[in-house]
């Protein structure tokens, strides 16, 4: 009734067809329905883009010792936000095994201790030499080095003192119980008013983020180098520890580095990489185009 109202010749619109042809129209439109209904849509990852992926594989080729990780939090200094596991899908090698977790208590006394331990070195003319390392838990900052190829207690107490001058000794220092820690060494961390805890023997897990930090020493720096003499240590350390602080990221400090790193968005410009030691690591920064 309403369409005659509005439509005079609605007659001549009309025709007769089969009832065939009614459910060949069902049909038709029951194909056309599931077509729109099971059309593409966008979904999935956000699609990663070819200069971001060339720029992961050139990290990862460019930076050998790198896992995952390490590249990750590269990205996260660039002002790029890209998930880890993708991170893994395009690196030229597959992904290291996760470093070990440290379940002692020393996580609730960070800021407040510190560690020390020695390292040997061999030279390329077979001579050992050896390092001391001062370690401060609280955001892994290496506070003091020095390198020797003959270690005695009165050494040992001297370095300490370098370390920790004007009442700036942690209340808790760990060492282990090397025989090279004499009278004197007890004596020098009883005068700075630290107290000393000792590992229990052939227990290095229980100084762990010094060894910790010996071995990504050795892993990222010494294993690649031959050194010459004392001279020749004390530069390649001095330069990897500068790297070490300032640029390498660190997991057990949310990807940042001990001296925080800010990070640089897109808008800041292009990357480039700036090698460190030799080409060994790279820092990569952000700079006007």
């Amino acid at each position: 009734m309403f369409l005659s109202r509005i439509w005079h010749d609605w007659r001549d619109g009309l025709f007769v067809v089969k009832p065939d042809t009614v459910v060949q129209w069902h049909r038709m439109g029951f194909k056309l329905y599931w077509r729109w209904k099971s059309r593409k849509r966008k979904r999935g990852r956000p699609h990663v883009s070819r200069q971001l992926v060339a720029l992961i594989r050139k990290m990862s080729l460019s930076n050998p010792l790198w896992g995952a990780p390490r590249i990750h939090g590269e990205l996260l200094k660039l002002g790029i936000d890209l998930a880890q596991s993708t991170i893994s899908k395009y690196m030229r090698r597959p992904r290291r095994a996760p470093s070990q977790t440290w379940k002692t208590f020393l996580r609730n006394h960070l800021e407040e201790t510190a560690s020390i331990d020695f390292f040997t070195v061999p030279t390329a003319t077979f001579r050992v030499l050896y390092v001391f390392l001062v370690l401060s838990h609280n955001r892994r900052r290496v506070i003091h080095f020095n390198v020797t190829e003959f270690p005695s207690a009165e050494w040992t107490a001297r370095q300490l003192i370098e370390a920790f001058p004007w009442a700036t000794a942690p209340k808790f220092l760990l060492r282990d119980r090397d025989s090279i820690y004499g009278h004197e060494v007890t004596r020098t961390i009883h005068n700075l008013c630290a107290e000393q805890v000792l590992a229990a023997a052939r227990s290095p897990w229980q100084n762990p983020y010094v060894e910790r930090a010996i071995g990504s020493i050795r892993r990222e720096c010494l294993d690649h180098v031959i050194v010459l003499n004392e001279q020749h240590l004390r530069k390649v350390l001095k330069e990897y520890f500068r790297y070490y602080a300032e640029s390498r990221t660190h997991l057990a400090l949310g990807k940042d580095c001990p001296e925080p790193r800010e990070i640089e968005p897109p808008e800041m410009g292009r990357i480039v990489a700036v090698p460190q030691l030799g080409g060994l690591h790279h820092r990569y920064t952000r700079i006007a185009a």
